[in-house]
């Protein structure tokens, strides 16, 4: 009789070993009652320079691809650039700014007007790699950024992935076809991530925003809006919603804005931008405004952003746009009531 309730009992207890033998077996699976199934959560991977989910690791089998891009009134509207990961505005001759756009999770077929290489582009895709995509440059500035770990293109080399569009003037009318130009960059090398990101769900603390302007002398400044509805800053400059060829509003879910010195003065032919070391910044991501240091050690490494506390900021997962700003030059807030 013994015996028999003993194996009775060990009868009784296969279930439960069956469940807990599942949870062991992944660290991922939660234990749940004997009358339902372990379940699993996965993780899912995302975009190195946009934070968004990448479930299909598509940008894993990317380089990153950086396009200089005009930024005079002669070259609106701009193609492609809202499907850019990243944008760097940057300053150069005459006060007049330029744009780097970094392109990586989305491509597209015609990114531009393109226009040439100056000393800050190396700074900008050291840690980056992959390709970069320009039309020219002065001597000192080719010699730049031949120093960084990027393949170079101008259209003398890409082939029919740059164009010019004879229906408009040049020098503002070549053209990137950037899906071409991933496949002519080898072997595919990702990008690190440049920032961190934070959950939907946090908290995103600072001062709300309603708008700011970012001071760009010589007629460049930019302004930006909190959009409630898509939750990012519609972007305007030369007095006009900035809205690309496709008829899409430029509209970031984060703007920094990196107080810079620009060595060799600000505007002045040959001058680049100093992206090492630190200096004071402020983070518009979340309809909020954080202000702190960035800080930059090497040019291997990515610019680190910090808060008042010491603390790295996390941003909204999206498109980003940096602002290289001369320390000269001021960030006008308006506060939301």
């Amino acid at each position: 009789m013994k015996r028999f309730l003993a194996v009775l009992m060990v009868i009784g207890m296969v279930p439960s070993l069956v469940s807990v033998s599942g949870a062991l077996a992944s660290t991922t699976t939660t234990s749940t009652p004997t009358t339902s199934k372990p379940t699993t959560s996965k993780r899912v991977a995302v975009a190195p320079l946009t934070g968004l989910p990448d479930p299909t690791h598509l940008t894993r089998h990317r380089s990153a691809v950086t396009v200089k891009i005009d930024n005079t009134p002669e070259a609106m509207p701009q193609y492609g650039i809202e499907k850019a990961d990243v944008i760097y505005e940057e300053i150069v001759e005459g006060g007049i700014t330029r744009l780097a756009a970094i392109f990586n999770s989305r491509v597209a077929v015609r990114v531009g007007p393109v226009r040439s290489v100056r000393r800050t582009d190396r700074e900008i895709v050291y840690p980056i790699g992959g390709l970069f995509v320009f039309s020219g440059g002065a001597q000192y500035a080719l010699r730049s950024i031949a120093t960084a770990p990027v393949k170079l293109f101008q259209q003398s080399n890409a082939g029919s992935a740059m164009f010019r569009d004879l229906r408009r003037e040049a020098p503002h009318n070549l053209y990137a076809n950037v899906a071409l130009l991933m496949k002519k960059g080898g072997r595919p090398e990702p990008p690190p991530p440049l920032f961190s990101y934070r959950s939907r769900s946090s908290r995103v603390p600072g001062a709300k925003v309603s708008s700011f302007v970012v001071g760009f002398a010589a007629g460049f400044a930019t302004s930006y809006s909190w959009n409630a509805k898509t939750r990012s800053w519609d972007r305007s400059i030369f007095g006009a919603p900035d809205v690309t060829a496709g008829g899409t509003r430029l509209s970031p879910k984060n703007v920094i804005v990196m107080k810079v010195h620009y060595l060799g003065g600000v505007g002045v032919i040959g001058s680049q931008a100093q992206l090492l070391g630190s200096g004071p910044m402020e983070v518009f991501t979340g309809r909020t405004v954080q202000p702190g240091t960035w800080s930059r050690r090497s040019l291997r490494k990515p610019i680190v952003y910090r808060s008042k506390s010491g603390r790295i900021i996390p941003l909204t997962p999206g498109q980003t746009l940096v602002e290289l700003l001369d320390v000269s030059e001021h960030v006008s807030i308006v506060l939301a009531k």
